[in-house]
């Protein structure tokens, strides 16, 4: 979520007294190091200038940072078990390792045990915690747009092996022939919180929250069948995106002028089109949906389909419920979908 000035002069005031009654409520990143902290680290404080604040560590790891050595912010306030400690210290030591069973056996932990009490720790199960650091180390030269060489110093590599495994993993090896293509991505913040666009020259292939659950996968997809590399970057089209996004927000805009490339089977076509003749202010349930496709069998095909979607808000997926009213699902959380609804009551009234 979109912290306001105000509410970041507070916290930077609290980091420079070290007051206790901050602890837990922000996380600070520290854009000279590379790390974030709680209120009451004990390290040199640094300027406000190169300071970020987050309410949430899963958004600080997402950011590119790692958490302080100094005062293991992920460890307050609660004591840490062993496992979680071994863990924590693996995924520094490799964080683009991709977790597989045998690896936690290796380390003689179960792998139930370790999503457990991380959940119960951090309020993220263990693989979003590798996932949202593997992630943010990727993410950290699109939202910077610095050279890799740069980002391995803050990131705390003697060499560019571990930031360029992690980036190239999900973004792709460099173009080595014309055929492949540049799509280029872009990480902007919105009052819900940071948001990953890939766009070219043409159109906008995908339109994310930066901590949506399979973000990663979606991303090595859309690359692999594009034959694509994605590299940092903010087209016209992404220009454009942003403009009308802050309108939307602002509720001065309805209708989206982007154009969109939709990558999907013919059946997850259909139901996309379907989501953009529901007009702002309005829902639309799983069974209406399956309706108008002509059977009314297909309302599990119909939700796979809507949480297939790549392009979140311009196709509005979030305009979809259930047929009893309740508010259903969303890829990106709950809060948001409501958030997201409540703007658009505006234009109905």
């Amino acid at each position: 979520m979109v912290i306001s000035e105000k509410k970041k002069e507070e916290f930077y005031r609290a980091l420079v007294d070290k007051n206790p009654h901050y602890d837990g409520i922000f996380f600070a990143g520290i854009k000279t190091t590379g790390i974030f902290c709680h209120a009451t680290c004990t390290a040199r404080k640094p300027k406000y200038e190169n300071c970020e604040f987050f309410l949430t560590a899963e958004e600080a790891l997402l950011a590119g940072y790692r958490p302080c050595k100094r005062c293991n912010p992920l460890y307050y306030p609660h004591s840490i078990p062993e496992e979680v400690e071994i863990l924590v210290a693996e995924i520094e030591r490799n964080p683009e390792k991709r977790w597989k069973e045998a690896d936690f056996l290796e380390l003689g932990i179960h792998s139930a045990t370790a999503r457990r009490k991380f959940k119960e720790i951090y309020g993220m199960t263990f693989v979003q915690y590798a996932r949202s650091r593997r992630m943010g180390m990727a993410f950290k030269k699109i939202i910077s747009g610095k050279k890799v060489i740069d980002q391995q110093v803050s990131l705390g590599y003697e060499s560019s092996s571990g930031f360029n495994d992690a980036f190239t993993r999900i973004m792709g090896n460099p173009p080595k022939k014309t055929a492949i293509s540049i799509i280029n991505a872009h990480i902007f913040s919105t009052p819900l919180g940071n948001m990953i666009s890939l766009t070219d020259a043409k159109y906008l292939y995908l339109l994310e929250f930066l901590d949506r659950r399979g973000l990663e996968r979606e991303i090595e997809k859309l690359r692999i069948k594009h034959n694509a590399r994605i590299l940092p970057g903010n087209t016209d089209i992404n220009k454009s995106l942003v403009e009308q996004l802050n309108l939307y927000f602002s509720g001065r805009l309805s209708q989206f002028t982007v154009p969109l490339y939709k990558s999907g089977t013919p059946f997850q076509m259909k139901v996309w089109d379907i989501l953009t003749t529901i007009p702002p202010g309005q829902t639309i349930s799983y069974q209406d949906i399956a309706s108008r496709l002509g059977n009314i069998n297909l309302v599990r095909a119909v939700g796979n389909a809507n949480g297939a979607n790549q392009i979140s808000i311009i196709i509005p997926c979030h305009r979809v419920i259930s047929a009893n009213g309740d508010i259903g699902g969303y890829g990106g959380g709950i809060q948001r979908k409501k958030y997201l609804l409540n703007i658009e009551n505006l234009y109905s009234e």
